[in-house]
């Protein structure tokens, strides 16, 4: 009896976001890896798609995921941003925010994202690969990132957004991965994980609040997440597990 109570709140609770999830794709075999990881975790199915393989209508997807290091389409941009604004959450990954897509007209618009121009000593977008990158939780008390996460270590981190001192946060490390340098928000937004980075060559320490984050948009929601440089990042347990976390969150307007 207390199992079948414990199963109902958990699945009537409005942190449980029901249903199948969307997987847009352009390097398969990661996410069929993740696909694994949330029917696991969350127990939801997944689809894994390609650009040019796009359903006529995302409406039976309760979260679409983004996986594009090549060109973002303008078919597949425009149907992601329709999903999110009429009411869709959209988990966007690592590479789904890069240079690539800054030719796209409506995609930083809709995520409240610029990556400037210019060197990076000066506040200019760079990524730079292989990295060893630690990510640490600023959010220590949200379902995403606390809810069944075992962090591996705690990592001096002064956030970047937040005036106050160094601090020890829970956190974890992923090797051979690739770090993303300047990504400038235009707009407010809930953050979830920072980043911490030491350039070999020029000895600086970059720890920028851009890991991880959330935001409205219309209706509904986008969801950042920077790890996911390969495989390799998404079978760190404290990771995988912010993930399946994501898409069973559901965060209110």
């Amino acid at each position: 009896m207390v199992r079948m109570l414990l199963v109902s709140i958990l699945f009537c609770s409005p942190l449980f976001a029901a249903g199948k999830v969307l997987i847009i794709a352009d390097e398969v075999p990661a996410m069929e890896f993740l696909a694994g990881k949330l029917k696991a975790g969350a127990g939801v199915e997944s689809t894994i798609v390609t650009q040019d393989k796009l359903p006529p209508d995302f409406g039976p997807y309760s979260s679409v995921i983004v996986y594009i290091h090549g060109k973002l389409l303008v078919p597949t941009e425009t149907a992601c941003v329709n999903y999110a604004t009429g009411g869709g959450k959209l988990i966007l990954l690592h590479h789904s925010i890069s240079s690539s897509k800054r030719a796209n007209k409506q995609w930083f618009p809709t995520l409240g994202i610029s990556l400037p121009e210019g060197d990076v000593s000066q506040g200019g977008y760079k990524w730079i690969e292989p990295v060893t990158l630690e990510f640490v939780n600023l959010a220590p008390k949200h379902y995403i990132t606390t809810h069944n996460v075992k962090y591996q270590k705690r990592i001096p981190y002064q956030r970047s957004d937040v005036e106050g001192g160094e601090r020890q946060l829970d956190g974890f490390t992923l090797p051979d991965t690739e770090v993303y340098l300047n990504h400038t928000f235009t707009g407010p937004r809930t953050i979830l994980l920072g980043m911490k980075y030491t350039d070999a060559k020029s000895g600086i320490t970059y720890m920028q609040d851009r890991a991880g984050w959330y935001k409205p948009a219309g209706k509904g929601w986008v969801m950042y997440f920077m790890a996911g440089h390969s495989v390799r990042d998404l079978e760190n347990p404290a990771y995988a597990q912010i993930l399946v976390n994501a898409v069973a969150y559901q965060p209110k307007l």
